[in-house]
């Protein structure tokens, strides 16, 4: 079919400028060319320009890194308490991980802000910590995830939150004040000691500002200052909220903390009242089935024996680079095709024997011999 005589039949599909175009450029895409000339000048890719940085010590010795974002045209916006993907080239090799937004999804400017925590073995976060600086081009995904706010606005809101997981619930607080949401909203975060809580100064001044919002902090270490002191434990709640049975409650962080407040309202029949996200992958439970065998990744011509570790760590061992991003079933970018063989899901335990099914390499683990179109 000639390109200047598209038209096959009156149903046939008509080509556009920009797809004449990129059919020129083919296999590497116009936007491939475009970042030659300025990595924010795109046509389909959505990107971000770093315009601010800001590293601040939270707590004597982990760094919080505060980036502000300006997405190129593509960008949607989001919803508070959504994630987005965010890619860097480290070595040679895209790189993806997965962070909150924490400001409000009201922002007049349509600037981003990401807080990214650099961990000691965070291949991302450490390099964003030492790198990243006004002019970086980061690459970047549509917001997705389920756990937003709800309309209409709930009557009763308490955000729960611990460590990291602070960013979510902190764009849906910045969110409803934008708002003038006028409902009664409590902020309960546990930390260590008041010098390991992110945005401290601008959670009193919100709490300060609005008389609708009650911020209560329960620190697990530190024994004087905060309105609460030890770990998670049902009386926190009757004593900051005791009206949450009745009301929406909105909770992410660690993975302790995620299971006693899941287990509180579960043992209460109030699983429909909590919303969660997780920002750390949950602990990695003894697998509880036959992890001899051999992993075939197909297309890389590569084996590995069994160890019990997930397929993604597997590849890594054995010198494979796949696309993946949160680590902990989430993003979905780590999603391979399973040609045969028995693979366990170790966050639910379930166990899958179909062939050719899509599997999350980083919440998989295979079950005697396994074959991957990797």
């Amino acid at each position: 079919m000639s390109l200047l005589n598209p038209r096959r039949s009156a149903g046939a599909r008509r080509f556009s400028p920009l797809g004449l175009v990129e059919a020129l450029v083919t296999p590497h895409g116009i936007d491939r060319y475009l970042e030659l000339v300025n990595p924010m000048l795109t046509v389909r890719d959505l990107r971000a320009e770093v315009v601010d940085v800001r590293r601040q010590v939270v707590d004597g010795t982990g760094v919080d890194t505060r980036l502000t974002l300006r997405p190129t045209r593509q960008w949607d916006g989001f919803d508070a308490g959504q994630f987005v993907s965010v890619t860097v080239d480290i070595d040679g090799v895209r790189r993806t991980r997965c962070y909150s937004p924490a400001n409000s999804q009201h922002r007049r400017d349509g600037l981003l802000e990401l807080t990214v925590k650099a961990h000691p073995e965070g291949l991302v976060s450490q390099y964003l910590h030492e790198q990243a600086r006004p002019g970086l081009v980061l690459g970047l995904s549509q917001a997705d995830g389920t756990f937003r706010l709800t309309l209409p606005r709930p009557e009763r809101l308490l955000l729960v939150s611990g460590g990291s997981g602070i960013t979510p619930v902190m764009s849906m607080l910045r969110t409803l004040c934008d708002e003038g949401y006028r409902g009664g909203i409590v902020f309960l975060h546990y930390a260590l000691s008041a010098e390991h809580v992110s945005y401290l100064p601008e959670l009193r001044q919100l709490a300060d500002a609005h008389d609708n919002v009650r911020l209560a902090l329960a620190y697990t270490e530190q024994q004087l200052g905060g309105d609460l002191h030890g770990l998670f434990h049902a009386s926190h709640l009757r004593d900051v909220a005791p009206w949450y049975a009745n009301a929406q409650t909105y909770l992410c962080g660690p993975p302790g903390l995620m299971a006693a407040v899941r287990a509180h309202f579960d043992g209460r029949r109030l699983t429909d009242r909590l919303a969660t996200e997780e920002f750390a992958p949950a602990p990695v439970a003894a697998p509880d089935a036959d992890v001899s065998g051999v992993t075939t990744f197909a297309r890389s011509a590569v084996t590995s024996d069994n160890t019990g570790d997930t397929l993604l760590e597997q590849a890594e061992n054995a010198g494979l680079s796949p696309e993946h991003g949160c680590r902990m079933g989430i993003c979905f970018s780590c999603t391979q095709v399973k040609t045969s063989g028995c693979v366990q899901n170790i966050r639910t335990g379930e166990i899958s024997s179909d062939p050719d099914t899509e599997v999350q390499l980083c919440i998989h683990r295979a079950v005697g011999d396994v074959a991957l179109d990797l």
